[in-house]
Order: C-alpha cells, then structure tokens, then sequence
C-alpha cells in the first residue's frame, strides 16, 4: 500500500503544482472580481456533480464490486462488467448533461447576487454551463477507466489524467485575451477540452488490461444493478464535503464580489496534502480493504485501516498548522501578481485559514469511508453525511450571523440584510469555518458507527503515538511563529524575497518536525504497514 500511496500521491503531487500555476495564471490575467466569479461558478457546478457522480458514489460503489469480479469471476465476466458498466453510466450522464445545459439559466439565476447585481454576470454564467457540463461526462468515465486500473494496483497514470485538465487551463489563461470575447471563456472551453483528453489518455491501459470494448446499456446486468445499489446512498454518504461547498458556492455569491474566487483559489491549498496524501490513501486503501473482505480476513482488515489513520495523521496535522500559520505567506507568494492584488492575498488567506482548521477531518474522512464501503455498507456513511449536511447548513446561517452583527458597519445594515451581506468583504471566512465544523461531526459519527460494527480493533500504542505527534507539532509551530516575527510583511515584499523566506519557513519548520518526530524516537520503519 505505501508503494501504491507513493505512485499515485507523486503524481498527484505533480497534477496539484500544475493546479497551482493554472490558479497563478487565472488570478494573474482576470483577478478575483465578478466575472472570475462567474467561471468558478460555472466550473464548481459540474465539478460538484463530478465528484458526487465520479470520485464520490460511483468510485467507492464500483470499485469494490469490480474486485470481487476480478478475484471471483472470468476475465469474459469482468469485461462485461466494465462495458455494461460504462454504457449505463454514460447514458445516465447525457441524460443529466442535457438536463443542467437546459436548466443552465436557472442555475444562473440561484448563483447570482440579485441585491447588488454586476451586469453581464449572470449571462455570462449560463455561457459558461453551456461548456463546463458536458465535461461531466467525460470526466465520469475517466473516473470508471481509473477505478478499473486502481483495482490492477496501477495508480500512476490515473492520477496524472487530471494534469492533462489543467494545462488546457493554462494554455486558457494565457491566451484567453486573444481567443474569446470575454477572454473569461476561453476557460469553458479549456474545460470542455481536459474531459476529453482525459478519457482518451487512459484508452491505452485500458486496452493493456483487455478491458476497453464498445459500451452497452446493462440496467439489468447484476454487477451493474449491484454498482447502482450501493451507489445510491452515497450520493450523500461519500461526498458531503461537496455537497457542503456547492450550499457555500450558493451562499458566497450572495457576498462580496470576489468571494468565490477567494474560496476557490484558498481550496488549491488544501488540495494539495488532500490530493497528494489524503485522496491518494483512500483510493489505495480501499481495494486492499475490498480484498481482504472478499476473502474474510478480518485481522488484515483491521491492520490496514489502523496504518491509514496512523499515517494520514503523521503527514495532515502539520500540514493544518502549517496552512494556518503560513496562510498569508502563502497566498502571497503564489498568487499575489498581476490583477491579483494585495487585498485579494488578504482575503483569499482568511479562507484558507478557516478551511485549513477541518483539514484533519477531511483528511481522516478519507481514509475512514473506505472501510464502509470495502464491506459495501453505504447506508452507515449516508446516515453520517446527513447529519453533517444539516449541521453545516445551521453552521453558516448561524456564524453568518454573528459576522454580520460584529461586523457589518450600521450604515450598511440599515440597506438590508442581503445588501449588507454583499457589500462587506471578509464575511466568507464563516464559510470555512462551517465547513470544517461539520466535517468534525461527520468524522466522529464515522468512527463511533466503526467501532460499534467491531471490524476495526485499534492496535497497541496509539496513546504514545498521539503524544509525540502533539509534542512535535508543538515545536514545530514554535519554530514558524519565531521565523514569522523576523521576516518582514509578505505582501510587501517583492516576488523573489517571498519566494526566499517562505522557503526558509516551510522547509525550516519541516525540519523541525522531522527532528523532533526522530529524537521523540519515531522512525520511517515505523510508516510500514505491519
């Protein structure tokens, strides 16, 4: 597993910096301002249906139904698997495509700030859903190819398909101004291209696999109705954090001009330890897990799922510190050039601050749903996720609130409720927060239903575990505070000063964590899975 983790988290790792220059380049050439907003708008529509459809339900619902095929049934059997598999998923997805290009101005309209309007906003988002839908389809049977090459251990090249997405994004962003009117949409476009080239870079390990055959319709094939079974409920189950952040994209664009781009730009930063370590765990747990189900070795089970948690913690809690600490720095450094001003640095960091406070939770959740779904429990997940999907919608009405009384100035409250909400920058950072609250309650639920099923039995020594890991991120955040003081105001420093002190204090507080992880007596033999 960790060979597996390193494979797809290398070139995660190499998709996600890719993922940051797309952001550089957009925020650099459109800045943080309404139309920007109208893209990410746009873009998380689909996006949101993408993971829910593709890295949510269908993933964790098709993979381990292929590897019992794989390990249970013929080759003959597994192919008609995957061609049943993929004419119906497709179906299902030009009926949904159809749908949301038909309900594009509909969906214009909810995600547009009707008190304080910016012309040419809202037709500019139905344009742009035009293009951004149909990457939907493609990129969900780019998820189908790559949950059938998880389950051969081929993690690589699925998790290098999305670097293809963004580099027709930065070819956009680049050369929007020349190609488009607005150059806004030349990004639609680039969207349009990445689903395709996708699907199309994965064909030929496919075919290395024997599994690439013409799609066919199979509603009534029992692998495929076992799929859809168990996919239904987590449409909730597995993706509540998307569910979360298209309820935040919904009310962000009732807030300041700016505000989605600054949440969409502060999430690049936790997609990276997500993408890199967390996601990458999950997709390799999670046929190790549905393997040791099907031949009901419940010791190896338990093990595997304890040296997740165990290894998701050691990389994500300084990861969180780190994001809170360094946010300003951060978004100073990266993306602080060009229409991306000073004041767009300062209020994307606010929201990475806020996000970075759940990164645990999303992290951990990761690694703890495979072990449902591995056993093709997805009813348990989707009872949490409800849960949680409640909470986090009482979570920003409620920190919302109390940001618009503490403050929203009088004058801008006597406008109104809304138009005090739109004309205050700053009041997304409630988002974050919410978010990551209810992250915490899904996790919690998640764990306490897993220890009352008795599958996972904690081994020895977590207790140690947990207090050098306390004591080393303690010195570590030290270390940062102390680098911090020293260095001088990182959005008024010029580019390559940036670049040298946030080096120093990454790599610096890196260094400390791993020095006191060592002397606290942690050793890498101790990351092996045992």
């Amino acid at each position: 597993m960790l060979r597996g983790v390193v494979s797809f988290g290398a070139m995660t790792m190499v998709s996600r910096i890719f993922g940051l220059i797309r952001d550089r380049l957009i925020g650099h050439y459109f800045g943080a301002n309404a139309m920007t907003d109208a893209f990410w708008v746009a873009f998380r529509i689909p996006n949101f249906m993408r993971r829910l459809f593709a890295e949510g339900s269908f993933s964790t619902a098709f993979v381990p139904v292929f590897t019992e095929f794989k390990e249970t049934r013929s080759k003959a059997e597994l192919k008609e698997l995957m061609a049943r598999t993929a004419g119906t998923l497709g179906g299902v997805l030009l009926i949904v495509t159809a749908l949301g290009m038909l309900a594009a101005p509909l969906l214009a309209s909810l995600f547009s700030n009707h008190a304080e309007p910016v012309p040419g906003q809202q037709a500019l988002i139905v344009r742009l859903l035009l293009l951004t839908f149909p990457f939907l389809l493609f990129v969900s049977l780019t998820a189908l190819a790559a949950g059938a090459l998880n389950s051969y251990h081929r993690f690589g090249l699925p998790a290098f398909a999305p670097i293809i997405l963004n580099l027709c994004m930065i070819l956009g962003a680049i050369f929007g101004a020349r190609l488009t009117d607005p150059p806004i949409m030349t990004l639609g476009w680039a969207v349009l291209a990445g689903g395709v080239l996708q699907l199309l870079f994965l064909f030929p390990q496919l075919a290395r696999f024997d599994l690439l055959s013409l799609p066919r319709w199979g509603w009534r094939h029992a692998g495929v109705r076992k799929v859809m079974t168990l996919m239904v409920p987590t449409l909730i189950g597995s993706s509540v954090a998307q569910i979360n952040l298209l309820f935040d994209t919904f009310l962000a664009a009732k807030l300041a001009s700016g505000s989605q781009s600054w949440l969409s730009t502060a999430d690049r930063f936790l997609e990276l330890p997500l993408g890199v370590f967390a996601i990458a765990l999950g997709t390799v747990v999670l046929p190790t897990l549905s393997r040791h189900h099907v031949n009901d070795d419940r010791a190896a089970f338990s093990k595997s799922l304890d040296w997740g948690l165990r290894a998701t913690f050691l990389i994500i809690v300084p990861a969180m510190l780190g994001l809170m600490l360094l946010a300003l720095p951060l978004v100073s450094t990266v993306f602080q050039t060009g229409k991306f001003d000073k004041f767009a640095a300062e209020m994307t960091a606010l929201s990475v601050f806020g996000l970075s406070f759940g990164l645990p939770a999303f992290a951990l959740v990761k690694t703890v749903l495979p072990a449902f779904y591995a056993r093709q429990d997805t009813r348990t997940p989707m009872r949490a996720g409800i849960a949680a999907l409640v909470a986090n919608m009482l979570f920003n009405v409620a920190l919302l609130a109390l940001l618009y009384v503490l403050y929203v100035p009088p004058e801008a409250q006597a406008k109104g409720v809304m138009a005090g909400l739109a004309s205050t920058p700053g009041l997304h950072f409630a988002l974050g927060i919410a978010s990551a609250l209810s992250s915490y309650l899904n996790l919690g639920l998640l764990l306490y239903w897993l220890r009352r099923a008795r599958v996972y039995d904690p081994l020895p020594g977590w207790g140690r575990f947990l207090s050098k890991l306390g004591v080393a991120n303690l010195v570590m955040a030290a270390a940062v505070l102390g680098g911090l003081q020293l260095a001088p105001a990182f959005p008024e420093m010029g580019q390559m000063a940036r670049v040298w002190w946030l080096a120093a204090l990454v790599g610096g507080g890196a260094l400390v964590y791993a020095l006191a992880m060592l002397a606290l007596g942690f050793r890498p033999r101790d990351f092996r899975e045992r």
